[in-house]
């Protein structure tokens, strides 16, 4: 059943974006540790062998330059690439449900928001009222 309300933020995105604060989310050193073990596990996604024509050049153009993509979406970013196919295919013919489920996995991969995505506001002038 689905929950009401905003879901939690992951821990590296709100080190990314500099949300996190120690009150409610704990030591940030503590994290940045736990974010870059858990990348660590995981590891770097790989293309499939099985990806030709327009989901190989999707993934060569969408998912290799996302960094903070891990094996734990490999499924989604399969997916994705499969659904580009498809859309660059026969946009015509792409129904409003595939245009939505595209649309769902640049969000979960954080194709869709800037927020998402590493590095994110590293060498920008900081604000001196609002940043810390």
């Amino acid at each position: 059943m689905a929950t009401a309300g905003a879901k939690p933020k992951p821990a590296h995105l709100r080190i990314i974006d500099g949300t996190h604060r120690a009150d409610r989310h704990g030591n940030k050193a503590e994290k940045t540790a736990q974010v870059a073990a858990t990348a660590d596990k995981f590891g770097a996604l790989i293309k499939p062998r099985s990806l030709k024509g327009e989901a190989a050049a999707a993934w060569k153009r969408y998912i290799e330059p996302a960094d903070w993509l891990d094996v734990s979406r490999e499924p989604a970013a399969i997916a994705f690439c499969e659904l580009w196919a498809q859309f660059r295919e026969a946009p015509r013919s792409f129904t409003a449900a595939n245009h939505a489920q595209l649309r769902h996995y640049l969000a979960e991969l954080g194709l869709s928001d800037e927020r998402n995505r590493g590095g994110a506001g590293e060498g920008q002038k900081r604000d001196e009222f609002f940043d810390d």
